[in-house]
This record gives C-alpha cells, sequence and structure tokens, in this order.
C-alpha cells in the first residue's frame, strides 16, 4: 500500500468507533462538539454522501454503453439524496439505522463493480474491512439510543 488512501479510508472509521464506543459508556455530548448522536449523524452523512460522490465520479470514466455508465450516477443520487432526506426527517436513532442501509448499499454496488472489474481488488478489500467496522459502529450506537 504505497498510496495513503487505505490508511486514510481505515482512519475515516475512527470517529465512527469512537461514537459508539462513547455511547456504550454513556458519555451524549462532547465538549465544543456537542451530542455525540448529532456528531455521529453529521459525519456518517457525509461519509456516505462522499462514498456516493465516488460513485458518481466512477461512473465518468466509464464507456457509454458500460451498464454502470447509467447505473452509477443514478445510484449515488437516490443514495446522497435518501440519506439527506432521512438525516433531516427521521429521528437519530431511526437515520443511524439508516445509514447502516445506506452502508451497506455501497458496499454491494462496489462488490458489483469490483466483479465488473471497474474498481480494482486491492480497493474493495479496503472497502469490505472498513464498512465491517462502520457499519458495526453503527449498529452498537443504534441499540445505545
Amino acid at each position: 500500500m504505497k498510496k495513503p488512501s487505505p490508511y486514510l479510508t481505515f482512519a475515516g472509521a475512527i470517529p465512527f468507533a469512537a461514537c459508539a464506543f462513547l455511547l456504550m459508556i454513556d458519555v451524549v455530548t462532547v465538549p465544543m462538539l456537542g451530542s455525540v448522536v448529532d456528531i455521529l449523524s453529521a459525519y456518517g452523512l457525509v461519509i456516505a454522501s462522499f462514498m456516493a460522490g465516488a460513485h458518481w465520479g466512477n461512473h465518468l470514466s466509464l464507456a457509454d454503453d458500460n451498464k454502470w455508465a447509467i447505473r452509477l450516477p443514478l445510484y449515488s443520487n437516490i443514495i446522497a439524496l435518501g440519506l439527506w432526506l432521512g438525516f433531516l426527517i427521521l429521528s437519530a436513532s431511526s437515520f443511524i439505522w439508516l445509514l447502516v442501509i445506506g452502508f451497506i448499499s455501497l458496499l454491494v454496488i462496489d462488490y458489483n463493480l469490483h466483479r465488473a472489474q471497474i474498481i480494482s481488488h486491492a480497493y474493495f478489500k479496503v472497502r469490505k474491512y472498513v464498512t465491517m467496522i462502520v457499519v458495526i459502529s453503527l449498529v452498537v450506537a443504534a441499540l445505545q439510543l
């Protein structure tokens, strides 16, 4: 791993795990940052939107006749907008569960992109492990609410 992206990807999971841990030990606010649930929700929305945006970017390099050239921008918009609406209208607990669905959906898309040889095995491997950490952290956090 010569590029920094795998390390940054794993580092991006730290706030998810930290928020889950804080909720497990009944810490509900962090000085200067606020509610742990709000921190987790906002961070989850940003990261999921970022991942959906990566899918949008992938479609730009595909040939017009590739089925993913049409699917990726649609899926990425549905996921990003669905999560944004969920953030605005759902309770914190419900939104955390929606994030679980969102991150799993993003991983399923990446699995299919990996099978279609659009993304590398190394990238998919990192995504799989980080998504596992994120989803477990979100489930732990949701169960505390």
